[in-house]
């Protein structure tokens, strides 16, 4: 029997539809009323750059350093350190100040979602937004010398961090989130005959399977190119997406892919696309796997 929490049954909730389609609709459009300059910005944002999401870098620092900052204030009360109680001070600073990128980069790759993940993304985000404001609230304390109170904002912030934790990690090992969806590329020596050479027009691309994997076969200048037919992203059709002169684009959140190499041009996808050495013969078009 499967196991489900109380936190991942409240992501089947039909209101967080609601709330979620007109904010991830404002995501795309601040982004997308920025031209050439979004565009960049948003690809930044998921981690094109880096090779895999982005989002995961930022989260580190918050977890780490307000959990620092609670252990540093249990020393400070042991002990009677003023000094102590000035480094967990400062460690939450620095919690707030990563909490900042990792909620824009969480918001960026969470509007790419849909569906359940969409969800239960939403949840992860608004309890990370109300525990990052209770942290907020207990550096105040600190700083107006309302020490009990600010610990106390602290503590009830960070089991909303930890319970946030929980569901994004639902999201990665449970709905697959931010890993990639598309078929390993494992080369070996020899060419497998996939589709006839006719079944391929210039400037057209279709689906073919093998044993082993889908893929997406696309001519361009003549020249045949091979790619995992599954998205990087969340795993959409390539063959029903558009066709570019040295690229294809998934229909489902618009990740453009270079034919050549498989190399993300533009996000949400973080990872290539895995992609296959080509050739024609008696013909065949022949791919190695």
């Amino acid at each position: 029997m499967k196991h489900t929490s109380a936190l991942t049954r409240l992501a089947d909730q039909p209101v967080l539809d609601e709330l979620a389609e007109p904010l991830a609709r404002a995501v795309h459009a601040a982004y997308d009323a920025a031209g050439d300059t979004g565009r960049a910005a948003k690809n930044a944002m998921h981690g094109v750059w880096l090779g895999h999401p982005l989002h995961p870098v930022f989260t580190d620092v918050p977890i780490g350093a307000w959990t620092t900052a609670l252990v540093l204030d249990a020393a400070a009360a042991a002990r009677r350190d003023r000094g102590l109680a000035r480094a967990a001070d400062v460690a939450i600073a620095v919690g707030l100040a990563g909490a900042v990128g990792s909620a824009v980069t969480g918001l960026t790759d969470w509007s790419e979602t849909s569906g359940r993940s969409r969800r239960t993304g939403l949840l992860h985000g608004l309890l990370n937004l109300a525990s990052t404001t209770l942290f907020a609230a207990s550096y105040v304390l600190r700083k107006s010398r309302a020490p009990t109170s600010g610990r106390a904002c602290a503590m009830a912030g960070y089991a909303l961090t930890v319970t946030a934790a929980y569901l994004g990690g639902d999201l990665v090992y449970g709905r697959r989130i931010g890993v990639t969806h598309a078929g390993e590329n494992e080369a070996t020596p020899a060419f497998t005959a996939v589709a006839p050479s006719t079944s391929v027009d210039e400037g057209a691309m279709t689906h073919a399977r093998t044993v082993d994997m889908d893929l997406l076969l696309a001519r361009r200048q003549g020249r045949v190119c091979a790619l995992a037919h599954a998205c990087s992203h969340l795993g959409g059709p390539l063959s029903e997406g558009t066709l570019r002169d040295s690229s294809v684009v998934c229909p489902w959140h618009g990740s453009e892919f270079a034919l050549d190499d498989g190399r993300v041009i533009n996000g949400p996808a973080t990872i290539a696309q895995p992609s296959f050495d080509v050739r024609e013969r008696e013909g065949q078009i022949e791919v190695r796997e």
